[in-house]
C-alpha cells in the first residue's frame, strides 16, 4: 500500500531548517527584524561600555554581573523600542531593497 503526502514538507530532509520562505515577504516581519537586530546591537554595544570598567566595583560577584546582563538586555530593547539609534532602519531599508514587492510604490508617492 502506498501513501501519498497530503502536505508539501516545509524543512528540507536532513536539515531541518525551513524552506518556506512565505514568512519573508512581509513588510511588518522585516520591521520586526530590524528592530531586534537594533536591540541586539545596542546591547552588544552597552555590554562592551561595561566592560570596560576603570575602576573595580565596590561589590563584585557572579550575581551582579547577571543582574546587569538583564538590566543591559532590558534597556537595550527599550531603547531599540522607543529611541532608536538607526542601525536597524538601514538594515531594513537595505533589505527591503532585494525584495521588488516590498518596494511597490504607495498611492500619492512617485514611482
Amino acid at each position: 500500500m502506498t501513501t501519498t503526502p497530503t502536505a508539501t514538507p516545509t524543512t528540507g530532509p536532513t536539515t531541518g531548517i525551513s524552506t518556506d520562505t512565505s514568512r519573508l515577504k512581509s513588510k511588518d516581519n522585516l520591521d520586526k527584524a530590524g528592530e531586534k537586530f537594533e536591540a541586539v546591537f545596542t546591547g552588544m554595544m552597552l555590554k562592551s561600555m561595561r566592560q570596560a570598567k576603570l575602576a573595580d566595583p565596590l561589590f563584585d560577584s557572579k550575581a551582579i554581573d547577571t543582574f546587569t546582563d538583564m538590566q543591559d538586555g532590558l534597556v537595550a530593547k527599550s531603547m531599540a523600542e522607543h529611541t532608536p539609534l538607526g542601525i536597524g532602519k538601514a538594515m531594513t531599508d537595505f533589505l527591503a531593497k532585494s525584495q521588488s514587492d516590498l518596494n511597490e510604490p504607495t498611492a500619492g508617492s512617485p514611482p
